[in-house]
């Protein structure tokens, strides 16, 4: 089994609160597994999930993987020190295989109960770095991550403002149309163009029942 030597010590004694999922944007599960142990690559990850549903452990999840990169979820601002990341083989412009969903699906429910972290904590790379990051994708499945009690999903609520809302739950302090882009990705993929007010009652049902940080709902 492979092990990556790119980690270190998580910061100031933080544990994993939160878990950040990742696609590899490469060819195949052997060329990220290759990239993510290289030394000289400086990135990681604690686990990768071939598209057969092979779970390779490369980090150990006490220590602080390379994953996240720059932003923010809530008040975490060093979310490698308080996550544990996942890479799902996927080159970015296809489906995630039934095996490796279900694959997924097992290793979560062991890490989140491992870590004691809430279903709402499990997040996009692309939720914690608007503008920066698009992985898992419009592709990836979050409504069957929700219904396995793995994630969150909203329902409709009266609409509100949508950035208040957005960044009560977790989104970075970024301009409006980057969290927007970020948030679609995740619970509505098909939508475009400006604001709707369907958005707006999605983020405000987060808000209301998943407040990141114990910060309450936004007005």
């Amino acid at each position: 089994m492979s092990l990556s030597l790119n980690h270190g010590p998580r910061r100031d004694g933080a544990r994993p609160d939160l878990v950040v999922i990742h696609y590899t944007a490469m060819a195949s599960a052997e060329a990220a597994c290759a990239r993510l142990c290289d030394p000289a690559a400086e990135v990681s990850a604690h686990w990768l999930i071939s598209e057969p549903g092979e779970c390779r452990a490369l980090v150990p999840e006490e220590r602080r993987a390379w994953h996240a990169g720059a932003g923010a979820w809530g008040a975490v601002t060093d979310v490698n020190s308080r996550s544990i990341g996942i890479e799902l083989a996927n080159p970015g412009d296809r489906p995630f295989p039934e095996p490796q969903m279900a694959a997924l699906e097992r290793l979560l429910a062991g890490i989140l109960d491992r870590w004691s972290i809430p279903p709402e904590r499990v997040i996009a790379h692309s939720d914690m770095a608007p503008g920066r990051k698009i992985d898992p994708g419009p592709r990836f499945d979050w409504r069957r991550l929700a219904r396995a009690g793995l994630s969150v999903w909203p329902e409709p609520r009266a609409p509100g403002d949508f950035r208040a809302a957005a960044l009560a739950f977790g989104y970075p302090d970024l301009p409006e149309e980057l969290i927007l882009a970020s948030f679609r990705l995740r619970f509505r993929p098909w939508a475009c163009g400006p604001l709707q007010a369907e958005d707006a009652a999605l983020a405000a049902d987060l808000a209301a029942r998943f407040p990141v940080d114990g910060r309450g709902a936004a007005a």
